[in-house]
């Protein structure tokens, strides 16, 4: 089950307490999403595209730490793409859920860490991650991760359907 969806009219500190609500909220889904499912289907794919709900949790464990320790931060970070594999998502036989959820923990706690150092108007370093273009604020940054999340826990939302029927956020 999720944390309650962070509503509208929910009184908050700032805008970046509300941004960092809203992956708090995206992150619980997709936990609840994957409760219960079994070694088999969490590394196989029911759709065409062919990715497994343990790729798409380590594919968005590296986006945060791409677009905030990285891009953001201008940190030097290893493997950067560690989530990809021959132009796809990839995760090692050795990788589990219990894992790659604590990594994604992990992260959590450094995109929380990275917006309290910041202001959400400030820019990011120049470097790598912006592939040439200007960097982006913080807020703009956490507002494509927050899309990232939306979007991704959507489709874990159909895998679910397709598989057992399971639908809706928690």
């Amino acid at each position: 089950m999720s944390i309650p969806f962070p509503e509208p009219t929910q009184p908050a500190t700032s805008r970046t307490a509300v941004l960092l609500g809203y992956l708090d909220y995206f992150r619980s889904v997709l936990r609840g999403k994957l409760a219960g499912l079994d070694e088999t289907v969490l590394r196989g794919s029911v759709l065409p595209s062919g990715w497994s709900p343990l790729e798409l949790v380590k594919h968005l464990t590296y986006v945060e730490m791409r677009w905030l320790e990285w891009g953001f931060e201008g940190r030097p970070v290893d493997h950067p793409w560690g989530d990809q594999r021959d132009g796809r998502w990839h995760v090692g036989p050795d990788q589990t859920l219990g894992g790659l959820l604590a990594e994604l923990d992990h992260r959590a706690g450094v995109t929380t860490a990275i917006a309290g150092r910041h202001d959400l108007a400030e820019t990011g370093v120049p470097g790598e991650r912006w592939d040439g273009a200007e960097p982006a604020t913080l807020e703009r940054v956490l507002l494509h991760l927050v899309q990232e999340y939306a979007r991704h826990c959507g489709h874990l939302d159909v895998v679910r359907e397709l598989l057992d029927g399971v639908v809706g956020e928690s």
